[in-house]
């Protein structure tokens, strides 16, 4: 009889699994077209993600092992958290084509060439330093759930056509700057509350007030699901 799980169980990853979950969840439910929860789970993972290292460092009796066991399980939930799920977000809004797959594309490219470059670095600061990093290199992969909830304020601004565009420009610049090795100082405790508290009243709006949805799966009028049944169907048939 097993006795013992692969990995480490305590409580400093149980606020990155809880992440990973809300994702998860998300995921699912942007695919079946509720937009709006799939955003507030992309927020609440961004919160979850900004605490589990304050967390996980209050735990002063960490392995080697358990530290390195963080740094690859935090970077592996970015790739889904804050990779693939808000690049489905945009995708399923009609980030789409040729020029939309490639930004999509760039994106996660980008989104895991920097958590990969960054567990090579963390793992060699903590063998030197320990304790927390200082400052970034680049922009943070969790900031997309941020500033993704945060461009929908420009819904209530322009077309649906320009909106869509911006949704391009957004993911493009995001990635890009992923990848762009410049310093970036850590936000304090006092920053990162306010802007919790700036992009949960975003996602309150967006809930009460947006017009701007995911198409359902009944809905025949929609481009974006009409596309995809007429390629599931032509695949069926060909």
């Amino acid at each position: 009889m097993m006795k013992k799980f692969i990995g480490f169980y305590d409580y400093t990853v149980v606020l990155t699994y809880i992440g990973l979950t809300s994702s998860i969840f998300g995921i699912t439910q942007a695919i079946h077209g509720d937009y709006k929860l799939a955003i507030c789970c992309l927020a609440f993972s961004g919160i979850c993600d900004a605490f589990d290292g304050r967390i996980a460092r209050t735990k002063k009796n960490r392995t080697e092992d358990e530290k390195n066991f963080g740094i690859q399980l935090d970077s592996l939930c970015d790739v889904v958290c804050f990779g693939v799920f808000p690049a489905l977000i945009c995708y399923l809004l009609g980030v789409r084509g040729i020029i939309g797959l490639a930004i999509v594309f760039f994106y996660c490219l980008a989104a895991v060439i920097r958590l990969a470059y960054f567990n090579v670095l963390e793992a060699n600061r903590q063998k030197s330093e320990g304790g927390a990093n200082k400052e970034y290199r680049g922009l943070p992969v969790t900031s997309i759930s941020f500033i993704l909830p945060l461009v929908f304020w420009f819904q209530f601004l322009m077309s649906d056509v320009a909106f869509l565009w911006l949704l391009h420009g957004i993911l493009l610049l995001v990635g890009f700057l992923f990848i762009l090795d410049f310093p970036l100082k850590k936000p304090g405790l006092k920053a990162i509350l306010t802007l919790m508290a700036i992009v949960i009243v975003t996602v309150g709006i967006i809930f009460a007030f947006t017009k701007y949805r995911l198409p359902k799966a009944s809905d025949k009028n929609s481009p974006i699901v009409e596309d995809l049944i007429e390629d599931i169907y032509e695949t069926e048939n060909s």
